[in-house]
């Protein structure tokens, strides 16, 4: 018998060798036209020795398996073989690592489908005092077969668990209603229904997992190379690249959210601004989305789906409805409804509206990314746009300005030089530091000041590159106040994409992005890592939380420069006294204290992501979220003592236009909630006294 096995381990590898001989030229051309690309092109100085190779090898083991549900710990030491042998695989345009590894992989889920049907054939018992860990940084590689068993069948009672509890609230409010139209079952039969459902999906999640074809496994693997460069740079198959252009150039469909694969889920990286997630305002960056559903149709997980069938799923025709489930980064899920439309192109631009507090007016302008059109097809440039309500607030008496880059993700570069322009007479904004330590400076030359009063500037987390550019320049320049979160995001770095089809004879090979370069202040320092730490710093319920990019895998790291020539501002804020007055304002408020708490329980939800099997634990568990979220809605629906008004410039058009009238008012509405502009606000206030 042992004979006949061995024999047959033999016919299957070798088949499998052969399998991957049909790619292999293909993949060795891709991965020396990357490597040289990489070597050539990247800022960093790129050393692939034992460090780099630890790195790759242990961004595609968690990359296949990070809920450490396939592989053993066995398979673990015997691949650790490849931990130092990877550099010099890339350097040889050798794959055997990804090869073996894939191969492992394959078998163990043949291995663990079994164990995940053997599971569903017994009803399970909600009464104990089991738990799951959801964390997958503090989970194991299983020691045997015994041990991976168990670990199957406590993630998928906890599936079942959640279905089940869905189920019994859905008959409670059925009894509770008297809704005739509700068939009554069972606990029982419940329990079989939520069996069943979590049953089809595991079944669609293992045919998923043998479906991927075999550019899209090697293209995993040569985004885990990328990434141990630097969380930028990444590789995109012919298709992707498509993709990303599309991104590039605003051709945006169904909710208008960019999407990345990630560790075998989808992440949210950018809501685009007028789509409608950004208009239903749940979606948010870092949200990775676990299911998706077509209305009130079964959810459909996306675990290790490719990232084209995860948008095809979510996109669809204007008007109709798709349900995400998603995981925010504290590790509660949220179901969240959006109807699909078109991007309303106008809400990308600048906007603008006055604020009337006590005899003070108030300029307010919203950028929310620094776009222009390179493809010419049209004369916007946010720089323009911005000068623009400038010049009409101006008009309007505004004794102060406040330029709000929260959740601007940045982008065109010259238009944030021209941008700081308008309010210093002139000088250097940014600099920027090549590979080869090449050093330049990107200056406003327009001499002209256009607006001189007093400014405060707006951040968030979210803040990043062109934002933290702006923010920068005018803190550096003692021109404006800056207000906001603890830090910006911090992506202070440049890429380029190259194809690499131009290394080699052969086509289709795909093209690599490369952080060819890095922003650097005036005054020296780096954006990259801390990015822009406000004057006077708000709480935030993000702060805890692993956002920004000191908290991605193996970023640039921070440095400073030679500091520029520049003149500050003759009428710089002075500091201590407005600081001292928020600090004072903020301690008494609410809102601000609520948000604190709101912090500190996503920490320690994040930090404790241990749940209970118990069904009556579990609806506990649930209620107690359920109440902190009331807490936070508090903050949600705040209702500040703000007045606004739209610009004269702006009523004409308004009057004559009813659906312009419907959006004004609803974005009125939306910064009468806003407890951070009304803290920026009672700053201009103070700056003007």
């Amino acid at each position: 018998m042992k004979i006949k096995i061995s024999v047959v381990v033999v016919i299957l590898a070798a088949l499998s060798f052969f399998a991957f001989r049909k790619t292999t030229d293909k993949q060795v051309s891709i991965l020396k036209a990357m490597v040289k690309t990489l070597q050539s092109e990247h800022f960093s100085d790129l050393k692939f020795d034992d460090s780099f190779s630890k790195k790759v090898f242990t961004m595609y083991l968690e990359h296949l398996d990070l809920n450490k549900k396939f592989f053993l710990s066995r398979d673990i030491d015997e691949l650790k073989k490849y931990e130092m042998q990877v550099d010099d695989e890339l350097q040889m345009g050798s794959n055997e690592f990804y090869n073996v590894a894939s191969e492992r992989f394959k078998q163990r889920v043949d291995e663990s489908e079994k164990y995940m049907l053997e599971t569903f054939n017994k009803p399970f018992e909600f009464t104990g005092d089991e738990t799951i860990q959801l964390d997958s940084k503090k989970l194991l590689w299983a020691k045997g077969e015994n041990e991976m068993r168990q670990q199957w069948y406590i993630t998928l009672k906890y599936q079942v668990l959640s279905r089940y509890s869905e189920l019994l609230d859905e008959k409670a409010t059925a009894i509770e209603k008297k809704d005739t139209s509700y068939k009554i079952r069972t606990d029982a039969e419940l329990e079989i229904d939520a069996r069943e459902k979590t049953k089809k999906a595991n079944v669609d999640y293992f045919k998923r997992l043998r479906k991927l074809d075999e550019d899209e496994r090697f293209s995993v693997y040569l985004n885990c190379i990328t990434s141990a460069c630097d969380p930028h740079s990444d590789y995109f198959t012919p298709p992707k690249k498509q993709e990303f252009n599309d991104q590039m150039s605003g051709s945006f469909e169904g909710i208008g959210a960019q999407l990345q694969e990630k560790d075998g889920f989808v992440k949210v990286t950018s809501v685009i601004t007028g789509s409608a997630s950004w208009r239903q305002g749940q979606l948010k960056v870092d949200d990775i989305i676990m299911k998706v559903a077509q209305a009130n149709a079964e959810p459909v997980s996306t675990q290790d789906m490719p990232l084209n069938d995860v948008v095809k799923m979510i996109r669809g025709k204007k008007g109709t409805e798709v349900r995400l489930t998603v995981k925010k980064p504290d590790g509660s899920t949220l179901v969240i409804a959006i109807i699909r439309d078109i991007v309303l192109t106008d809400e990308t631009f600048a906007k603008s509206m006055l604020i009337k507090e006590g005899k003070n007016t108030i300029g307010y302008i919203y950028l929310p990314e620094f776009y222009a059109d390179f493809s010419k097809r049209t004369d916007r440039r946010c720089a323009t746009d911005v000068l623009k309500e400038i010049v009409k607030l101006q008009k309007d008496n505004a004794q102060g300005i406040i330029l709000d880059l929260r959740n601007n993700g940045g982008g065109s570069l010259s238009d944030v030089v021209d941008m700081a322009g308008f309010f210093v007479k002139d000088g250097p904004m940014v600099q920027v530091k090549d590979r080869r330590d090449n050093a330049s400076q990107l200056n406003d030359e327009d001499v002209e000041v256009r607006y001189s009063g007093a400014l405060i500037i707006m951040v968030n987390e979210l803040s990043a590159s062109a934002s933290e550019i702006m923010a920068a320049a005018m803190q550096d320049y003692k021109r404006a106040v800056i207000i906001g979160s603890p830090s910006t995001f911090g992506k202070g770095t440049v890429q380029r994409v190259f194809e690499l089809d131009n290394s080699f004879t052969e086509k289709g090979l795909g093209s690599v992005k490369i952080t060819t370069s890095k922003f650097y202040r005036i005054n020296g320092s780096t954006t990259q890592l801390k990015g822009v730490i406000p004057d006077i710093i708000l709480p935030d319920q993000y702060k805890y939380l692993d956002i920004g990019e000191k908290d991605e895998d193996y970023p640039l790291a921070f440095d400073e420069i030679k500091k520029a020539t520049y003149d500050t501002w003759n009428r710089a804020p002075e500091m201590n006294k407005i600081r001292e007055y928020s600090t004072k304002r903020v301690d008494k408020s609410e809102a601000f204290k609520l948000i604190e708490q709101y912090a500190k329980r996503l920490k320690n939800e994040r930090d404790n992501q241990v749940y209970s099997l118990n069904i009556m634990k579990y609806k506990q568990e649930l209620k107690l979220d359920k109440e902190a979220n009331k807490k936070n809605d508090l903050v949600t629906n705040y209702k500040s003592r703000l007045k606004f008004d739209y610009l004269s410039d702006d009523q004409a058009a308004l009057s004559m236009d009813t659906v312009k009238q419907s959006k004004a008012k609803t974005w009125v509405g939306q910064l009468q909630k806003d407890v951070y502009l009304e803290e920026a606000v009672n700053v201009m206030q103070d700056m003007l006294k």
